[in-house]
């Protein structure tokens, strides 16, 4: 088959699907932003990136995504009309609309997409931390104003993929049923336990595998993935650990939500706020590091932290399972997919402070589980993520299964 990818960042989660669709024999081109330098593993087309969104107000959202979706179908009428380019086939990310308008210029071809999550306006992030952002009538319309192109994008297409049930579930039951639920998979042959890893942090202390590490990861440092929360526990895991080292990965902008309302960045409002009750020797804030860099904390860590809110699944929790860390998680309705308590990590309870700060100070101090909740973690990633294995088959399988009518 001919086949198109979209998506305004590629490869993003069709890094290695593409390459394996071109394997099977398929020509496999990718759309994407003019703006996007990321290596790519198949030919690349642009569109021409979006001006500055004017519109204010609740229609901002769908403004901003129709015209990207609008400059993603003129690039495809070009690809049609000056280079007589027709897919068999269309997979594309429905989060930014480009997939929007794609149906008005080749009618006839089969256009699947890749449904992240649709916001909710109960029961998910709206509301659940009322610190940060109080239940509102105004956040809940809010949400629901930008739920109307991944609505319309799952509506256009002829069937949807998500990565978990969780997030399958945030669609409402008629929409639903478009998807089918495919993790984008965990390269276990990489992400793998090693005794031996080390990491050298920028004051040159050596950390090896076994030391009394905490490790911390998340895109940006922000509430949604529970930065607030993991901050607060460590003046009482520092003062019962004073070994301890803790590092974090991850930028000081903002990837959901918004800024905090008192200074520039989430770590500097912490840091203000717990002044003079953290020791900072032991605090070690990398920012956005090397893969390789990154899985080498996590394969060094003795306690792994992951928060977040009812929201998107991290990457980076699946990453740590299939390393074999032992993981201390918020018990979240996303994580408790992954995550059992006592069965292959330890979860607590997203606002409770002295249950985070006991566990982290368990599991740090040398839980006597964790060996046999570490293999659990790793048995779980190998058992129903694992990229070659298990997901990856699988994607393939479903793209397939979508050839000429």
């Amino acid at each position: 088959m001919k086949i198109l990818l979209v998506h305004q960042n590629f490869p993003g989660q069709f890094l290695h699907l593409a390459p394996a669709l071109v394997r099977r024999g398929h020509e496999v081109m990718a759309l994407t932003d003019e703006r996007n330098n990321r290596p790519a593993p198949v030919q690349v087309v642009r569109y021409k990136t979006p001006d500055a969104n004017p519109v204010r107000g609740l229609a901002r959202s769908y403004a901003e995504h129709a015209e990207r979706g609008w400059l993603a179908a003129r690039g495809c009428r070009a690809l049609r009309d000056r280079h007589g380019y027709t897919p068999d086939l269309i997979l594309g990310h429905s989060g930014w609309g480009e997939t929007l308008f794609l149906r008005e210029i080749w009618p006839e071809v089969r256009l699947l997409v890749y449904a992240e999550l649709l916001y909710r306006t109960r029961g998910q992030d709206v509301g659940f931390d009322p610190e940060i952002s109080p239940d509102s009538d105004e956040g809940r319309i809010t949400a629901l104003a930008r739920s109307a192109h991944l609505i319309q994008g799952l509506v256009q297409a002829d069937a949807g993929l998500t990565p978990t049930q969780y997030q399958a579930a945030s669609f409402p039951p008629e929409l639903r049923q478009k998807l089918t639920v495919i993790h984008d998979g965990i390269d276990t042959d990489i992400v793998c336990p090693n005794p031996e890893a080390s990491l050298t942090l920028p004051n040159g202390q050596l950390l090896r595998a076994g030391d009394e590490v905490l490790s911390y990861v998340s895109r940006s440092l922000e509430p949604y993935r529970g930065f607030h929360r993991f901050m607060r526990a460590l003046p009482a895991v520092m003062r019962a650990r004073p070994q301890a080292q803790v590092v974090l990965i991850g930028g000081d902008g903002v990837s959901y939500g918004g800024k905090p309302p008192h200074a520039e960045t989430w770590t500097a409002a912490m840091l203000a706020e717990l002044d003079g009750q953290l020791d900072l020797s032991r605090i070690h804030f990398l920012g956005r590091v090397p893969y390789a860099q990154y899985l080498s904390l996590l394969q060094v860590a003795r306690v792994h932290c992951y928060l977040t809110y009812p929201f998107v699944l991290s990457w980076s929790l699946t990453e740590a399972l299939a390393a074999g860390c032992h993981v201390v998680a918020s018990d979240t309705d996303p994580v408790r997919e992954l995550v059992r308590d006592g069965q292959n990590g330890r979860l607590v309870p997203f606002f409770d402070a002295p249950a985070l700060e006991k566990a982290l100070i368990q599991g740090l101090a040398g839980d006597p589980e964790a060996p046999r909740l570490r293999a659990a973690a790793r048995q779980t990633i190998l058992d129903g993520y694992d990229l070659k294995r298990q997901s990856l088959p699988r994607l393939v399988e479903w793209v397939e299964s979508f050839g000429p009518r």
